[in-house]
């Protein structure tokens, strides 16, 4: 697995007896990843709040090999009432460092609701250790892809126990 592959990682869910309505006003509250166990500590809004293309917000992050950081996110599209996509960093423009997304789709016995992310394609704290490591370049793609899903699926099982 390489960084220049953009490696994805997804998790999904259903939410039985929950409306999408009510799974969407949970994704799109940029506040619900820090109530959840992951690197997420903090959110803010950078000008005016609300899941819009071109919105941008800052989240604060604590990984135990990355150390903090903050990334500058913006919304880069919204379908409402089923997916919103953002991308992450860099500040200055340039290709982002990640990009993330939460969709919702209805369901006979619920909604089912997914999150997922993509490395890069522009360069990270997690592309400066491949550098200075790369014959271990799988394995760290592979730990960090294993965060991110934790993190993701900590954020699904609090939607689920929020709206169950």
């Amino acid at each position: 697995m390489l960084y220049r592959d953009a490696p994805t990682v997804e998790v999904s869910t259903l939410i039985e007896g929950a409306t999408v309505d009510q799974v969407w006003d949970l994704v799109t509250d940029i506040t619900l990843p820090t109530r959840a166990a992951g690197e997420l500590e903090s959110t803010e809004w950078v000008g005016d709040p609300g899941v819009a293309v071109g919105a941008r917000f800052r989240g604060t992050n604590t990984a135990e090999h990355l150390g903090t950081w903050v990334g500058e996110c913006e919304i880069t599209e919204v379908d409402p009432g089923r997916r919103w996509v953002w991308q992450v960093g860099p500040a200055a423009g340039g290709d982002p460092w990640a990009t993330w997304a939460f969709e919702v789709e209805p369901s006979s016995k619920g909604t089912i609701v997914r999150q997922w992310a993509r490395l890069g394609p522009g360069p990270s704290r997690l592309s400066e250790f491949i550098q200075a490591n790369p014959a271990k370049e799988s394995r760290l793609i592979t730990h960090r892809l294993t965060d991110w899903r934790n993190g993701m699926q900590a954020n699904l099982d609090l939607i689920r126990t929020t709206l169950t």
